[in-house]
């Protein structure tokens, strides 16, 4: 039996989906939701459903009971993520889960000086504890969704011209989630994963400038590339009425890009899915291309 944690959530939502048409049973997989409005999908299409939530560890330990294999999507509550993470993980190992598969961060420094320690902290000590539980677990090192790069880019770019990011000539191997939720699945799918570490990153990582550069070729603007300081970039973000703790992510990812953290190149996509993920170079194609 296979679990999904955070099943309405676009990651949990998508390898589901990919899981069926790998041609896993409906009834040997358990969707996770936190009520029963949001269970009603699944059980449309046969699927097993378990209501629970991260910061009810009881709740927790009866969803994952019978569960052989458990994809643990992590939280999205900075502040409780924590707390949470060690509720979903003491509760597998006491409800006897055997494979834990977590979608951790794609990194290099693992110190306070990352400009991503604000998330950092949390995946990292999750991965100690699954370390130290003595489950199996496998470890997947997203690099940033592509879906999210349109926001980094900035929703008027082929109005203004102008890309303003402070990501420095730091280059970025985005993914599509859908690509990632695929190859999550093929490892739920299959045997022989425990103890690995994936990089869910793309074959080609780009820089805001070449990324600036393709952007016009597809949609035939110019576009200028301007990589500001963070104080400036969060002045602009804050005048255009971005939510403060938004602002906090964005730059902090695009310092984290500045400095190489998300610039890894990988084979590992390719292997898991069967073929190449998504370029980035094709879905700036389709996103900005014939505007």
């Amino acid at each position: 039996m296979i679990l999904v944690t955070g099943a309405t959530g676009h990651f949990g939502k998508a390898t589901l989906q990919a899981l069926l048409a790998k041609g896993i049973p409906a009834h040997q997989l358990t969707a996770l939701v936190r009520n029963e409005t949001a269970a009603t999908e699944y059980t449309h299409q046969g699927l097993n459903t378990a209501i629970a939530d991260y910061d009810d560890y009881a709740s927790l330990v009866t969803a994952f009971t019978g569960i052989d294999k458990l994809l643990f999507i992590s939280g999205s509550d900075i502040v409780k993520r924590l707390a949470q993470h060690e509720n979903v993980i003491r509760a597998a190992k006491e409800a006897g889960v055997q494979h834990v598969v977590y979608t951790s961060f794609q990194r290099k420094n693992e110190t306070e000086t990352s400009p991503l320690w604000i998330v950092a902290q949390s995946h990292l000590q999750t991965e100690r504890w699954l370390a130290e539980s003595g489950m199996a677990y496998t470890i997947l090192k997203n690099n940033l969704y592509m879906d999210f790069l349109p926001g980094f880019i900035g929703e008027n770019v082929l109005e203004s011209g102008v890309l303003y990011v402070p990501a420095g000539q730091g280059k970025v191997g985005a993914v599509l989630r859908s690509d990632m939720a695929e190859a999550a699945a093929a490892i739920l799918a299959t045997p022989n994963h425990e103890g690995k570490t994936y990089d869910f990153t793309n074959t080609q990582a780009l820089s805001y400038e070449e990324i600036a550069i393709t952007i016009a070729a597809v949609s035939g603007k110019k576009i200028n590339y301007i990589s500001p300081s963070e104080v400036d970039y969060k002045t602009v973000l804050g005048h255009h009425g971005v939510p403060e703790d938004v602002i906090g992510i964005f730059s902090s990812f695009a310092i984290a890009q500045a400095q190489g953290e998300l610039d890894k190149e990988s084979q590992d996509l390719v292997k898991l899915l069967g073929r190449q993920p998504l370029s980035v170079v094709d879905f700036l194609k389709q996103v900005y291309g014939n505007k």
